[in-house]
């Protein structure tokens, strides 16, 4: 079976499932596992230019959106070379990759036309309900059962760890500016690791959302886990948000509950390792001793001052 992915969350799927010989085909993000640099890529992006602020980079997605034209490029002489059997890509969000009906418009024109997948997760059953589906389809449904089931107990086990502990009221933000709350799957997240998501609810699409509406809801913990940022770059951005007035008078900012996560790895993409990011909230709300210690690429304290 010869894959191509298009979302990187899919590469981590294929990946869990054991299927990285199979790909032979990446997008620019695919990132994860460690080798997978050495598969083809057969997208690019128009965004892919460096020093882009958060507030340059949503300006250019409303301006392509605009136009009608598209943020990601496909190269389809490259994916005809590859022969794939199978194409995975993903309709939720056209920011986050390219969309099942672009993808399928490519392939249509190719000699032998691919199966073209599209996973559209919005929950963590969800995310989980993915690797069943790639396992009927690649004829590994016993791996994918138990791959499933590992990761379901590792929720499990975190749950139990929190269980009867005051759940402190939490605000994860997924883009700086504008703010936009963080949706989907993360209030789910918060929740398992014992915490109350304030914003957004499991499931939901997001809007951007006012510096007040944070202030109102007066977060004991503030999560900043910018969609396809590594930490650095939010770092680099933090006075985004600390220059806004009333800053410091948030009970999240007084009591130093500020954490500046990894949120491509364990927040923002829908694979497997958002179980991970669920054992990363609860040591960080909670010091529950869940999962593996807490890496110093994980989540970084922001400074009171």
């Amino acid at each position: 079976m010869r894959i191509i992915s298009l979302l990187p969350a899919a590469t981590d799927l294929i990946a869990e499932l054991g299927l990285l010989p199979d790909l032979v085909g990446r997008t620019h993000e695919c990132d994860w596992p460690a080798g997978v640099e050495s598969v083809p890529v057969v997208t690019t992006s128009g965004l892919d230019r460096p020093g882009l602020s958060s507030r340059e980079i949503s300006d250019s997605v409303g301006s392509s959106r605009h136009s009608g034209s598209s943020l990601y490029t496909l190269d389809t002489e490259l994916l005809a070379e590859l022969a794939p059997d199978v194409v995975l890509t993903q309709d939720l969000c056209d920011v986050c990759a390219l969309s099942y009906q672009k993808v399928s418009e490519a392939v249509r024109v190719l000699d032998a036309g691919p199966k073209v997948i599209s996973l559209e997760p919005a929950t963590l059953d969800g995310v989980l309900d993915c690797l069943h589906l790639l396992g009927e389809v690649f004829g590994v449904p016993d791996v994918a059962a138990a791959r499933a089931a590992a990761l379901r107990e590792r929720l499990t086990v975190v749950q139990q760890a929190v269980a009867g502990r005051p759940r402190p009221r939490v605000v994860a933000i997924e883009w700086l500016d504008p703010l936009w709350p963080a949706g989907h799957w993360v209030p789910e997240q918060i929740q398992h690791a014992g915490g109350t998501a304030l914003l957004a609810e499991p499931g939901q699409h997001t809007r951007p959302m006012s510096w007040q509406a944070v202030l109102d809801v007066r977060p004991e913990v503030l999560l900043i886990l910018p969609c396809g940022f590594a930490p650095e770059r939010t770092f680099g951005e933090l006075a985004t948000l600390t220059g806004l007035p009333g800053w410091s008078t948030l009970p999240a900012v007084r009591a130093g509950a500020v954490w500046v996560l990894d949120g491509p790895a364990y927040f923002n993409r829908p694979g497997p390792r958002v179980v991970r990011g669920v054992e990363i909230l609860a040591r960080l709300l909670h010091g529950a001793d869940s999962g593996d210690p807490l890496g110093p690429a994980e989540a970084r304290q922001v400074p009171r001052g």
